[in-house]
């Protein structure tokens, strides 16, 4: 990478730094003895991440004919979910153990080919000899207005027509049930939010459901879109998201997404948590927070102390959280670290310290193996603090926001799918060139004749996967540059019925 010409400085910068950091590894690593399972890889500590079991098990598969014998013992019966997204080493080296151990060991791959949703899945799993293979077109989930959009979906992949559709029990008979199926053109400008709340409206009283318009889970709404950042956007952390997605820091990167990031562990854990009980002046929870977090109410610290005074101390130092944490402070995250290690609200992790302002433990750290994590720890401390809130939200899964890779297996009653080529900025999917609204480029053209996985084919097996969790309404809502010509390519797509496609003027 660092060869390639059009590789920006900073990215040779860092990249060298991480072979540094690589080739320093490779020499701790003669000390390690034993390696277990953690969130990520530290390879100097004894800890394999998930991609490094992902390529160290299918090796040992393959090279390792006693493990075969062992994994077929321990286990005769293994059943795969979700095959198409399996990486395909780990497909090869079950099928290694079935084709080599002998009798008395099953293999089973359960899958749809039309859900492959991630570039490393094996797709279609091709059956040996003597495999058999079921194909089930029973679909008991979606109603008939869903049904006949994924059934159109499906037609131009394997062109499997699924049958039945939800059934739901009125007056002891059962009977199917309908539903609706709608998309909405609107023009991608500044008003975004407004619209897609103009939509949710729109469906609340059309539908006469007004839990369309709920943001709690009893609403069972999901608003399905592409990227994370879309979510920060609305939610209010985008700056947050920003700094730990964007500076190159894979493992805070990963983190982020489900927040095991170290940065973001106190805030999760403890201090927000502690925010939230404070200001519902709930004290025992208060209390309880404090002495399995804070310092200065371990038994030695209490030893001989004013309590009173302390407990004052310590009421105040809360008061003053909850106020940094207030939708009207200017408190940066940096500010709140400092000030919960200056006080000692809590124990940070020593990774902190030396990102913290000079005068406390400016020195911790120092001499410390450069992680690479620099820049973006840097650049969440600068973040606002009352973008944690937005953070939580998401990250508990109390907003209506999901990613539509996230939901594939899940299901919900209302499902709001936004479909935004130009703010998700994904060059692997296009939903513009999906429903032939943006042309394909020449090297579209050149997968689509060779007959290769191309932008179309992963657009249609995501969307596919959206619109397929819908089990009541569901609509579409697709952003354009110009509404009148993505309406007329939309209603001569098929795909939804031209009564079923809309557009508003300005949103309100």
């Amino acid at each position: 990478h660092i060869a390639k010409s059009r590789t920006r400085a900073n990215t040779r910068e860092r990249l060298t730094a991480d072979i540094a950091r690589y080739q320093a590894q490779r020499t701790a690593i003669a000390q390690v003895n034993r390696f277990s399972y953690g969130t990520g890889s530290d390879y100097r500590n004894g800890v394999l991440g998930h991609s490094d079991v992902l390529k160290a098990g299918p090796w040992l598969i393959a090279n390792r004919p006693l493990l075969r014998t062992l994994v077929a013992r321990r286990f005769p019966v293994v059943f795969v979910d979700e095959s198409q997204d399996t990486d395909p080493n780990f497909i090869e080296a079950l099928k290694l153990i079935a084709a080599t151990v002998g009798g008395g060991f099953c293999l089973g791959f359960f899958g749809d080919p039309m859900q492959k949703i991630y570039a490393t899945g094996a797709g279609a799993i091709v059956p040996a000899a003597g495999w058999n293979q079921v194909t089930k077109p029973e679909n008991f989930r979606c109603p008939s207005a869903v049904l006949n959009v994924i059934n159109r979906i499906r037609a131009e992949n394997d062109g499997l027509v699924q049958t039945r559709g939800r059934v739901a029990i009125v007056d002891d008979v059962a009977a199917l049930v309908e539903g609706t199926a709608r998309l909405f053109a609107l023009p991608a400008d500044t008003h975004r939010s407004e619209r897609l709340a103009q939509v949710r409206r729109w469906l609340a009283e059309t539908n006469a459901d007004p839990l369309w318009n709920s943001t709690e889970q009893d609403g069972d709404v999901r608003v399905l879109i592409l990227v994370h950042r879309m979510a920060a956007r609305r939610l209010g952390f985008a700056d947050l998201f920003a700094a730990l997605n964007d500076n190159g820091a894979d493992g805070l990167k990963d983190g982020l997404i489900d927040g095991t990031a170290w940065v973001l562990r106190p805030l999760l854990t403890y201090l927000l948590p502690l925010v939230l009980a404070a200001r519902a002046g709930a004290d025992f929870e208060v209390i309880s927070a404090l002495r399995r977090n804070c310092p200065l109410l371990s038994k030695d610290r209490l030893s001989g102390q004013d309590a009173a005074a302390l407990l004052d101390r310590i009421r105040s130092n809360v008061s003053r959280l909850c106020e940094m944490f207030s939708s009207e402070s200017t408190s940066t995250l940096l500010d709140v670290f400092s000030f919960v290690h200056n006080e000692e609200i809590a124990v940070l992790d020593d990774r902190f310290l030396r990102f913290l302002p000079s005068g406390v433990d400016a020195g911790a750290g120092a001499g410390e193996e450069p992680t690479g994590e620099e820049p973006a720890v840097n650049a969440f401390l600068a973040c606002a603090a009352t973008q944690c809130w937005g953070y939580r939200t998401y990250i508990d899964d109390e907003s209506p926001y999901a990613t539509q890779h996230g939901i594939k297996g899940a299901e919900f009653e209302r499902v709001l799918v936004v479909l935004d080529d130009e703010e998700a900025d994904y060059s692997l999917f296009s939903y513009g060139k999906y429903f032939g609204i943006t042309p394909l480029s020449d090297k579209d053209q050149e997968h689509e004749a060779a007959g290769t996985d191309s932008v179309l084919d992963r657009t249609r097996r995501l969307f596919y996967v959206c619109c397929s969790r819908a089990v009541k309404d569901l609509a579409v809502i697709l952003f354009v540059p110009s509404v009148p010509d993505a309406l007329a390519t939309v209603i001569t797509r098929g795909l939804f019925d031209p009564e079923n496609v809309h557009t508003f003027g300005e949103a309100n």
